[in-house]
This record gives structure tokens, sequence and C-alpha cells, in this order.
């Protein structure tokens, strides 16, 4: 694995150079070459060395900034690192093209495999629980928790308003819908994605909602942005055709690592009734209802996330052995 140690203000990538990443406070960006892939990991230095490592994988036009609200806030308790996946946020395509919900989470398996990390406690948002409820499956040694905020596992009749994301999956709707929009500014579109994904857009700080602009601006410029929506919007409607033992829900029951699983009551991309299957689905699961939360639990209420997963380490004992290996350092 070759590792590049990337300044504090700027994120350089291998891709075409169109903006500055932000970096907040307090985080480091790095990028890995890994076999047919580069990933660009954002990560907290850890308070004490012997912590346990952490890995957070977002959701579909996501990056691993939806996760700088909550890592902080887990500070002294994991080692935090949370992944671009390939074609989102500082992360180039992947060599094969390959965006689909197994793709995305063999991402995640080469590069904990090459940085040693594992077992690690996982957590995924949206299209991130699925890649994460796949890796858990398929790779239980790399997993010791899993936490999985309004995973986007298959659903018989999904919410009309999440329809639009799934038609991205429909050959040539990107190219029209690009078309059709190509006069909207980026802030209308911020707008657009924060009032689908958040249950109260208000919350939304005006630093936070300039900041997001800016982000947007910066990947619009990307040659491959819409292309790596629409494949990866095709690989997750692919992923919930799947039968047998590749499905979603199969594996799903197949995870052995304690689950914390947190849905918002006001998601209008994954359904909140599909929290109580969900329970039922892992084996050792925890549910969090957050009646007032949208699609992304971890920027709108950071801290109930953040106490519900310490929550789950002292549930499960994990607190207790995290703190005799940061004592024994």
């Amino acid at each position: 694995m070759s590792s590049t140690e990337l300044p504090p203000v700027l994120a350089t990538a291998v891709t075409p150079r169109v903006g500055a990443v932000r970096v907040a406070a307090g985080e480091r960006l790095r990028s890995v070459g890994l076999p047919g892939i580069t990933l660009t990991i954002r990560s907290r230095p850890p308070e004490r060395e012997g912590l346990p490592p952490a890995l957070y994988v977002h959701g579909l036009g996501g990056s691993s900034q939806n996760w700088s609200g909550l890592m902080p806030l887990l500070d002294g308790i994991v080692d935090s690192e949370a992944v671009d996946l390939p074609g989102f946020g500082d992360s180039p395509p992947p060599d094969d093209g390959n965006y689909s919900v197994t793709g995305h989470a063999r991402a995640v398996i080469r590069y904990l495999d090459a940085a040693g990390r594992g077992p690690v406690h996982l957590f995924g948002n949206s299209l991130g629980g699925a890649v994460a409820t796949r890796v858990a499956a398929v790779r239980p040694d790399l997993v010791r928790t899993l936490t999985l905020i309004s995973p986007a596992l298959p659903e018989i009749r999904a919410q009309r308003t999440a329809w639009p994301t799934a038609l991205l999956a429909v050959p040539g709707v990107a190219r029209l819908f690009t078309r059709l929009t190509k006069e909207w500014s980026a802030e209308q579109r911020v707008r657009g994605v924060m009032a689908l994904c958040y249950g109260d857009p208000s919350i939304v700080t005006p630093e936070a909602f300039r900041e997001a602009v800016e982000e947007l601006e910066r990947r619009l410029a990307l040659p491959y942005f819409w292309d790596a929506m629409t494949r990866s919007s095709r690989g997750l409607v692919n992923a919930y055709t799947l039968g047998g033992q590749h499905g979603l829900w199969r594996q799903a029951e197949r995870v052995l690592a304690p689950t914390l699983l947190i849905y918002g009551g006001r998601d209008q991309l994954v359904g909140y009734r599909m929290a109580q299957r969900a329970a039922r689905a892992f084996r050792d699961a925890r549910l969090l209802s957050l009646p007032e939360a949208g699609h992304v639990a971890m920027m709108e209420y950071p801290e109930t996330v953040a106490t519900a997963f310490r929550e789950l380490l002292a549930d499960t004992g994990e607190s207790a052995s995290s703190s005799a290996a940061g004592a024994g350092s």
C-alpha cells in the first residue's frame, strides 16, 4: 500500500484538480493507492495509542465530510477514519468502473486488509449502510461492531420521495436530468438535497450551507461526477433485486457483529417502517428510533448518535477493553 500524507488545508487527488477539499479543524487527509483504486481517507489523530479503530462509510452522493460532525465526539473512544468511496469526495473513479455495492464493499475490504486496521467499529449511512452490511457479512474478521444509520436495504414499496434517486439508475435519465437542470444554481441544488435528507433543514447553519455549496460546486466540475452517481444508483438498485445468499437481507442475517440500527422518523429515502424488519434481521441488534431525524442522523443529531454508540460499546464490553488497551499503551 502506498500512502501519501496531504497538507491539512489542501487535498491533492489523482484526478483533475478543480478545487480544494475542505478539511475541518483536527482532521487530516491522505491518499492511499491500492490495486485498481485510489482512496482518500479522512482521519483525526487519536487522543492516545491503543484506541480501537473505526471506519465510516458515507452514502450516495456523500463523502467522508458527512462524518466530520460525529468523529470529534468519539475522540478518546475510537481512532477515527472516514473513507471517500471510489468516485466520491476526493477519491477518483475505480479503474474497472465498478460502482456496485459489491465493488464499494471490495474497496473497503481492500483498504482494511492493506492498512491492517481490522477489526474495526464500522459505520455506514444509506448506501454506506448497504456496503457496511456486505463487508460485515463476508468478512466478519474485519468488524468489531456495526452501526448503521438509515441503511439502504431493500424495500418492497419504496417511498415516493425516493423514486428520483432510483430513476438515476435508468439509462439516459442522468443525462436528461443534467440537461433539464443546467440552469439550477449550486445553492438551489443543495437546498433540494437538504430538504430531502434532513428532517428539519432549518437546523443547518449558514456556514454549513455555504460549505455544502462550495463542495457541490467543486464536485460538479469533476468530469465523472454524474457517472459515479448514476452507476452507484444502478448498483444499489441491482443489489435490491439480488436473491439468495447474495441478497442484502440474507447477508444481514449472517452478520455476527453487535449492531446498532438508527432510523429517522422523517426519513424520505429509507422507510421508517423498515426499522423493525432490520431489528429482526440482524441477530445481535439494538434499535434507536429518532422521530425528528431524517436520512442523515449523524449530521442532524451527532451527539445522540455518539451517545448511542458509547452505549453499544458498554453493552458489548468493548468500552472496558478499549480503556484497558489505552491504559497499557
